[in-house]
């Protein structure tokens, strides 16, 4: 039996604290649309309440987070569910190609949509050739 030495570690302030909550977390499907002047995050994240929709942006990292309250009829029992219930989680890095200034975000039918657009310096643009 081998032995391993275990170096103890001086205590950190913590820069962020970690959000718990019993149940499960869903990592919402998302789609991502590049077009010309900005990009499009589509977030599929149906039974999310608007008011408990949270989306963060700190550090570069673009953070969406929504709860679900499981709703279930007064004196009625569950006898099977085709679907789960849980709360939504998913991040993302952004880089200075994004102008995280402007950014823009709706809530409609359960879709969550960001626009983020491009800074100047990412748009595309044709380069004429000079003869």
């Amino acid at each position: 039996m081998t032995e391993t030495k275990v170096q103890k570690r001086e205590k950190k302030d913590v820069d962020k604290v970690e959000r718990t909550r019993s149940g499960k977390c869903f990592i919402p499907p998302t789609d991502i649309i590049d077009k010309q002047d900005y990009i499009t995050v589509l977030a599929d994240m149906p039974g999310v309440d608007k008011k408990t929709l949270d989306i963060t942006l700190e550090n570069n990292v673009l953070t969406i987070q929504g709860c679900v309250t499981e709703e279930q009829p007064e004196n009625y029992d569950l006898v099977h569910s085709e679907y789960q219930v849980g709360d939504y989680y998913r991040s993302f890095t952004l880089n200075d190609t994004i102008d995280q200034e402007n950014i823009k975000a709706s809530y409609k039918n359960g879709v969550l949509q960001l626009d983020l657009p491009k800074a100047e310096k990412a748009k595309s643009r044709r380069i004429e050739i000079q003869s």
